[in-house]
């Protein structure tokens, strides 16, 4: 089978919002750059759209040095640099990892921006993917998510009102397999790039969140629910989309035609 890449999005700081991109350099850890920021409690324990909608509003950009991060929630936006120092220990969903804080004027502002205590952390060291061997940054569980545009379609079709593919916040996006054709497909390659798609992606009430307003409603899950709740690894979830682990490295670009198989 044949793919197009239809979009490429990275996510700077984990539940931020996409910066959408013509090419992207695949790493270990998925596209570069990709969930390099992560929000954190006071603790360490990480913030996502699940507690906090209001990180939707947040419109980072980072070339790998300095990151800019605008919303309409703050006058002002924040720009820093990338800084190193000691890592302490942080959690996503539990499981430890590390961060190097980012200093306290971050903190200050994103405390502001959000209106609870917060602090910002760049990822360091290694996390290791639960299934398949692979790594990660700050993404919940596999470096690279993956969602056709049929898929969407055909979801949109069973709903009052459409709903934009940021929605689901897809690392690549791909047209040409048809509606859910990326269920059964193992493997894209092109652009030297090849990525292993090793399960589906669970799908959580961030959906619900329009990324553009932050404001929720629950009709998208509901929607999915109704016909696309599947069990894998013996739990029961609803499912869109596929994860993935990078096996060969290289740069995608929008308008690439890949092999699927």
């Amino acid at each position: 089978m044949r793919a197009v890449v239809a979009g490429l999005n990275v996510f700077p700081i984990k539940s931020g919002g996409a910066v959408a991109l013509a090419e992207a350099a695949l790493t270990p850890d998925g596209l570069r750059h990709d969930r390099a920021f992560m929000v954190v409690r006071p603790d360490g324990r990480h913030l996502s759209q699940r507690e906090v909608p209001e990180l939707a509003l947040l419109r980072p950009e980072y070339d790998g040095v300095k990151l800019t991060v605008h919303t309409p929630l703050a006058g002002t936006p924040l720009v820093c640099e990338a800084a190193d120092g000691p890592a302490r220990d942080v959690t996503v969903h539990r499981r430890p990892c590390l961060g190097v804080d980012q200093g306290e004027d971050a903190a200050a502002w994103f405390s502001s921006v959000l209106g609870l205590p917060c602090r910002l952390v760049r990822f360091t060291g290694t996390r290791d993917t639960r299934l398949g061997g692979g790594t990660l940054a700050y993404a919940d569980g596999y470096p690279v998510s993956v969602l056709s545009a049929e898929s969407l379609d055909d979801l949109n079709h069973r709903m009052d009102a459409r709903l934009p593919m940021s929605r689901f916040r897809p690392n690549i996006v791909l047209r040409g397999l048809g509606p859910y054709g990326e269920d059964a497909v193992t493997r894209l390659r092109g652009g030297g790039a090849d990525i292993e798609l090793i399960k589906p992606c669970g799908r959580c009430v961030i959906i619900n969140t329009d990324q553009e307003t932050a404001r929720r409603a629950p009709h998208p899950l509901r929607a999915l629910a109704g016909y696309r709740t599947q069990r894998f690894d013996g739990s029961r979830a609803v499912m869109f989309g596929r994860l993935g682990i990078p096996r060969a490295l290289g740069v995608l670009r929008v308008g690439d035609e890949l092999t699927a198989s």
